[in-house]
């Protein structure tokens, strides 16, 4: 289909406060333009106050679908129809599809943050998740689903991760603990590195970590070399950048929306923005 052809007839889009790092625009775009399909998806930053005015928008236009991020994954559920299993387990909702005249919320990051770890053994092993916002209970959800066994959580304010610690059965740390324990699996779930003021920070010094080898996921995505990612290379340790997560989470919203996986030119265009070339090991 030519861009001047390219007359959208359903409206997608992402909500959150702020957006300006989004790259869902970019993904979900390609995706639609390429596969032929008429819609168009856009940014939406909605300040909390105006989230019920915004869901009762999503009901009259009608929006088709719409990608939820901070700081609206939790409070938008008490707005919707039905919340899935998937949501209902991570206690927090990224996705707004309709089934009939049903307003939906689903939660694929759990499905997401899954993706890169398919096939890998995890039941027994260490794991240390660093983080207790919404993508931490996605996280939590998913280990859950793995069946994962010995999972510790710790946060730099040392009472945040309580809550979700009580909740899904982890055992918490204080944070200066976090190198007490011998993980073959650390997950970065706080925005230190994450583009912006604290790109520069990590949560955890690999110099000091007690396991030699192991795996690092970080789920920032921008930008795709945190220092977290690059301390945990240079130690010795096989990565995961956020941006594996990030497009698992939009290929299972946009097979949602539309029931068709995103096409590579989605991967590519993502790639591309990121500063690097399909198959680079994140």
């Amino acid at each position: 289909m030519s861009k001047a052809s390219f007359l959208p007839t359903r409206l997608y889009g992402v909500l959150g406060w702020p957006l300006a790092q989004s790259l869902s625009p970019l993904l979900h775009n390609c995706g639609f333009q390429t596969l032929g399909i008429p819609s168009v998806y856009l940014r939406w930053e909605v300040p909390p106050q105006k989230l019920p005015a915004f869901v009762d928008s999503v009901r009259l236009l009608p929006i088709s679908g719409c990608s939820i991020t901070i700081p609206h994954k939790v409070s938008i559920m008490p707005l919707l129809d039905r919340i899935d299993e998937t949501a209902r387990l991570a206690g927090a909702v990224n996705t707004l599809f309709w089934e009939g005249e049903t307003l939906c919320g689903s939660n694929t990051d759990v499905a997401g943050f899954l993706a890169p770890l398919e096939g890998m053994e995890l039941t027994d092993a260490p794991i240390l998740l660093l983080g207790a916002g919404g993508a931490a209970r996605a996280i939590a959800a998913g280990l859950r689903l793995r069946g994962c066994r010995t999972v510790h959580v710790c946060t730099p304010s040392d009472t945040s991760h309580l809550p979700l610690a009580e909740e899904f059965g982890l055992t918490p740390l204080r944070w200066e603990q976090r190198y007490s324990m011998a993980a073959r699996l650390v997950i970065n779930a706080t925005p230190l590195g994450m583009r912006g003021k604290h790109e520069d920070e990590s949560p955890y010094d690999f110099s000091r970590a007690p396991c030699p080898n192991g795996l690092a996921y970080d789920i920032v995505y921008n930008p795709l070399e945190t220092r977290f990612l690059r301390e945990a290379r240079a130690a010795g340790r096989q990565c995961v950048s956020g941006k594996e997560m990030f497009y698992a989470q939009g290929d299972a919203q946009f097979r949602l929306w539309t029931g068709q996986p995103l096409p590579p030119a989605a991967q590519e265009a993502l790639n591309n923005a990121l500063g690097c070339t399909p198959g680079t090991q994140a």
